[in-house]
C-alpha cells in the first residue's frame, strides 16, 4: 500500500482469482463490483472480522497472537477509515476484499487467515444484518420525534373545530388534534414493524460459509454471542440464499412512506387557497419562476414523488429474489443498492416532514368556518332521534329529509325552523339546535378513539407514552 491507502497490485487480486490464469477485463471488473453500494457496511465487516477472530482463536483454529493481530490490524482500519486517512480503494471488488487486502498489507500473512471458516456468501448476510441492526434504530429514533412533534401540535388543538371527509366530501366535524392523532398512530404501527423485522433479522448467519458450513470445528453460537446476536441461523443454506430480512424491510419502508405520502397529499390540499388550513413556513416552500405571488409546498410533493422510488426498491428485491434457485446467486448482489436506496429515501423524507409540520401555522378560524357548510351534523339528527328510541334506519331517513329541506331553501341545518324539523319527524324538540352545533357533535364522540376532547387528550396520553418509551 502506498502512504495514500492505495492496495498494491498483488493484494489487490481478486478472492477468487487463483482458478484464473487471466484476469478479467477492466469492464468485466467495473460492472461485477459492488464497493460503491456496499462501502457503508466497511465497520459492519471490521465488527464481524473482529468476532470471527476471537472465535477462531477461541476454538484453536488459529492462534491467540495471530488473532491479536487480526483484531489490532483491523482496529487500524477502522480507525483510518472514520478519520479519513485511509479511503476505500473503488477498484477493489467488494468491500470484504477491499479490507482483507488492506490488512493483510499491513500485518503480513496472519491477514490471510481472517476469513479462515468463512465464505462471502455468508460475510456478506452478516454484514448486511449488522448494518441494519445498527441503523434501523436510527430511523426509528426519527419516527419517535415526528410523533412528538406531531402529538406537541395537537395538544395545542384539541377544541380546534375542523371537518372530517369521506370520498373528499364534507362528513362529520372533528378536530384537528383529532385528525393529527390519526397520522401519529400510523407512525407508531410504522415504528413497530421496524421493531418486529429486527427481532427476526437478530440471528447471525457466519459459519454458514458458501453453503454447506465448515469442516473446521466452528463455535456459531459464541461467534453470535460475541456480536450480540440472539442466536444463529438454523440452516446452512437458507442462511446464504435468502434476503426476506431486507425485503420485510423494504416492505416497512414501503408503508411508512406510503404514511408519509398520505399526510403530505393533504398537506398539499389545505395549502390550496380553496383549503387554507395550513401556511407552511417559507423555509419549507419554494416560489416560481413566473409568477412572484405564488408558495408552492414543494417539499411535500417531493415526499409523495418519491414513494414510488420506495415501491420501485421493493419490487426490485422482490423482483431479484422470485426465481432463485437456492443457494447463492449473483444475482443477489443488487439486493443492496434497493435496500438502502429506500431507507436513506425514507429517512431524508422523515426529517424533512417532521421539520416542515412543526414549523407550520394552523388557520383555525377557516377550519371552523369549513364546518358550517355540507351539513356535518346530519348524522347527530340521526343519533338525536335514536336515543329517543326510533331505529338507526328510519332516523337516517328522517335527516335525509331534512336535509333535502336545507338545500332546498340554501340554508344550513341549524337554521332550519323548528316546524320545518318537525315536519320531518314529531320527535324533535328546540333542544335540537343545541345539539347540532359543531362543538356539540365533536364533544358527543365520546367513543375510545373518538374526536371528544377528552378522548383526543386520552390518545395524545398514549402517544406520549410511545414517545417516552422510544426515546429510552
Amino acid at each position: 500500500m502506498n502512504k495514500h491507502g492505495t492496495i498494491t497490485a498483488d493484494n489487490h487480486a481478486a478472492l477468487w482469482h487463483g482458478r484464473f490464469e487471466k484476469g478479467p477485463d477492466a469492464a468485466a471488473v467495473a460492472f461485477e463490483t459492488s464497493i460503491h453500494a456496499d462501502e457503508r457496511m466497511a465497520l459492519d465487516d471490521i465488527c464481524g472480522s473482529k468476532a470471527h477472530a476471537h472465535m477462531l482463536a477461541e476454538t484453536g483454529i488459529i492462534k491467540q497472537s495471530e488473532a491479536e493481530q487480526i483484531i489490532t490490524g483491523l482496529d487500524s482500519i477502522e480507525k483510518d477509515l472514520m478519520s479519513g486517512s485511509l479511503s476505500v480503494d473503488y477498484s477493489a471488488e467488494d468491500i470484504h476484499s477491499f479490507i482483507e487486502a488492506v490488512l493483510t498489507d499491513r500485518i503480513g500473512e496472519a491477514g490471510k487467515k481472517v476469513h479462515t471458516g468463512r465464505s462471502r456468501n455468508d460475510q456478506v448476510a452478516l454484514d448486511e444484518r449488522l448494518y441494519l441492526r445498527r441503523t434501523v434504530p436510527e430511523l426509528q429514533k426519527k419516527i419517535v420525534n415526528l410523533v412528538k412533534t406531531l402529538a406537541d401540535i395537537a395538544d395545542e388543538h384539541t377544541d380546534t373545530l375542523m371537518p372530517g371527509f369521506t370520498h373528499m366530501q364534507h362528513a362529520q366535524p372533528v378536530t384537528l388534534a383529532h385528525h393529527l392523532c390519526a397520522w401519529a398512530w400510523m407512525f407508531t404501527r410504522d415504528h413497530g414493524r421496524f421493531g418486529d423485522a429486527l427481532k427476526r433479522l437478530s440471528l447471525s448467519p457466519v459459519g454458514a460459509c458458501a453453503l454447506a458450513g465448515s469442516g473446521l470445528p466452528l463455535d456459531r453460537k459464541r461467534e453470535a454471542d460475541f456480536l450480540g446476536f440472539s442466536g444463529v441461523t438454523q440452516n446452512s443454506l437458507d442462511s446464504v440464499s435468502d434476503r426476506d430480512y431486507c425485503i420485510e424491510l423494504a416492505s416497512a419502508f414501503a408503508l411508512l412512506q406510503t404514511h408519509l405520502s398520505r399526510c403530505c397529499e393533504e398537506i398539499v390540499l389545505w395549502s390550496t387557497s380553496e383549503f387554507s388550513f395550513i401556511d407552511l413556513s417559507e423555509q419549507w416552500s419554494t416560489g416560481s419562476s413566473i409568477m412572484p405571488q405564488k408558495k408552492n409546498p414543494d417539499f411535500a410533493e417531493l415526499i409523495r414523488g418519491r414513494t414510488g422510488r420506495v415501491y420501485g426498491d421493493l419490487f426490485a428485491l422482490l423482483t431479484m429474489m422470485k426465481g432463485l434457485p437456492l443457494a447463492y446467486d449473483r444475482d443477489m448482489q443488487e439486493d443492496k443498492e434497493s435496500l438502502f436506496d429506500g431507507f436513506d429515501t425514507v429517512s431524508s423524507c422523515l426529517s424533512v416532514f417532521t421539520q416542515m409540520i412543526a414549523t407550520a401555522k394552523w388557520n383555525t378560524r377557516k377550519m371552523a368556518s369549513a364546518c358550517e357548510s355540507g351539513f356535518l351534523n346530519a348524522t347527530d339528527i340521526a343519533d338525536y332521534l335514536v336515543r329517543k328510541g326510533m331505529p338507526f334506519r328510519t332516523a337516517h331517513g328522517v335527516s335525509a329529509k331534512a336535509v333535502r329541506i336545507a338545500i332546498e331553501k340554501e340554508c344550513r341545518l341549524e337554521d332550519l325552523p323548528i316546524a320545518d324539523f318537525k315536519s320531518c319527524s314529531e320527535l324533535i324538540e328546540d333542544d335540537i339546535y343545541r345539539l347540532i352545533t359543531p362543538a356539540a357533535c365533536v364533544a358527543s364522540r365520546t367513543t375510545e378513539g373518538g374526536p371528544a376532547p377528552e378522548r383526543v387528550k386520552e390518545q395524545i396520553a398514549q402517544l406520549r407514552e410511545f414517545v417516552s418509551d422510544g426515546e429510552n
